[in-house]
């Protein structure tokens, strides 16, 4: 059995579908962050089956963990301090999502102007909508990697 050291400052993003923790990883940029950090995946799980994880050591919080709620509904957020759980969170998915998804309308001045952030606000339906093109994006629609699409700049 592999065992990983538990951490005494930082955070935890638990309960990650499984073969997918990497794409969180690259997506939060944590090999930039200078931070330790730890990736475990298809770790067994009671309540999932398996699970990937990530441990990230260090007091300094990723800057776009509020994207979590979009990306997977049964992401868990453990903060640790002095190593024990400080408090646990489940992230909602945020009100405005930037430059993470494309817009896939072809008429979008998103797809002619490469300088231009690709932002979608929720509406009071729960979809996203582009804000320059009103381009629907539906959540619950998208698959798990589709939602990945992220746009890298």
């Amino acid at each position: 059995m592999l065992k990983v050291e538990s951490i005494q400052n930082g955070i935890v993003i638990d309960h990650i579908t499984a073969g997918k923790g990497m794409e969180i990883y690259r997506l939060l940029d944590l090999e930039a962050s200078g931070q330790s950090v730890a990736l475990l995946q298809n770790v067994k799980s009671r309540k999932y089956g398996t699970k990937d994880l990530i441990k990230i050591e260090g007091t300094t919080v990723p800057s776009r963990l509020d994207i979590l709620g979009y990306l997977d509904d049964k992401i868990s957020l453990i903060y640790i301090q002095n190593g024990t759980v400080d408090r646990k969170v489940h992230p909602v998915p945020p009100k405005e999502l930037k430059n993470v998804i494309r817009c896939q309308n072809p008429r979008c001045i998103t797809s002619i102007e490469t300088d231009c952030d690709h932002i979608f606000r929720m509406s009071s339906s729960g979809k996203y909508r582009c804000i320059y093109c009103n381009q629907e994006i539906h959540m619950k629609s998208q698959s798990y990697t589709d939602k990945c699409a992220m746009v890298r700049r």
